[in-house]
């Protein structure tokens, strides 16, 4: 099957399960106009963010790696009252962005962002303790993954979920040879991940709308 075809089938399934709504399609609009680089998750990879931070009644969350905030927006909206995300974004001008599309969202009460370097964040809610968290997004540079898991891991308890996406790379995660920081990266989390006894963790290769890639998903075990 062509590319084409991913897409027409990934936005099929967009429109008959109703995955878009007003709220969403103004986040991805107002990210475009401000010029964001149009790599956030697809609606449908939304809701699966949405289901599993209901699959493990999330009432915390963390994620590294604003953008414009639109899988953001599918983590706030799995939340019940009370519930909040922490999202980290080195970007002001992403940060901004998002801001203003959670706002809109009726949202900005239940998302927190945090600005900076997503590794010194890390470092610093670590030494805080500022978990637990009971599902961690990882979305930011391929590069940095291993750092971004590891503390994530540590903010996490038994039963939390760690997400990791583009972890496929469009097949390249399999060259061993390769110099991209961004390969390099998710190969140094999947030897963490074969090797981690902390936690049972599976990669499920994806296509669609934002091409050939994956993600993987983790939980912490008891």
């Amino acid at each position: 099957m062509s590319e084409t075809a991913w897409t027409a089938v990934d936005r099929y399934i967009g429109e008959a399960l109703g995955l878009g709504d007003a709220v969403l399609d103004e986040a991805a609009r107002a990210s475009e106009a401000a010029g964001l680089p149009s790599i956030a998750v697809s609606p449908a990879q939304g809701m699966l963010l949405n289901i599993l931070a209901r699959s493990v009644a999330a009432e915390r969350i963390l994620e590294i790696g604003t953008l414009g905030g639109y899988s953001t927006i599918w983590l706030a909206r799995a939340l019940p009252a009370g519930g909040r995300v922490l999202t980290l974004e080195l970007d002001p001008r992403h940060a901004d962005v998002a801001e203003a599309n959670f706002e809109r969202a009726g949202l900005a009460d239940r998302i927190e962002v945090m600005r900076g370097a997503a590794l010194d964040s890390l470092a610093e809610l670590v030494a805080e303790n500022a978990g637990p968290f009971d599902l961690s997004f990882i979305d930011a540079d391929k590069a940095n993954i291993p750092g971004y898991f590891e503390a994530a891991l540590t903010l996490s308890r038994p039963g939390s979920l760690i997400v990791v996406d583009n972890v496929i790379r469009e097949g390249a995660v399999i060259d061993a040879t390769s110099n991209d920081p961004n390969v390099r990266g998710v190969r140094r989390l999947n030897e963490i991940l074969g090797s981690e006894k902390r936690v049972s963790a599976t990669t499920i290769q994806t296509v669609g709308v934002k091409g050939y890639d994956g993600f993987t998903i983790a939980i912490v075990n008891g």
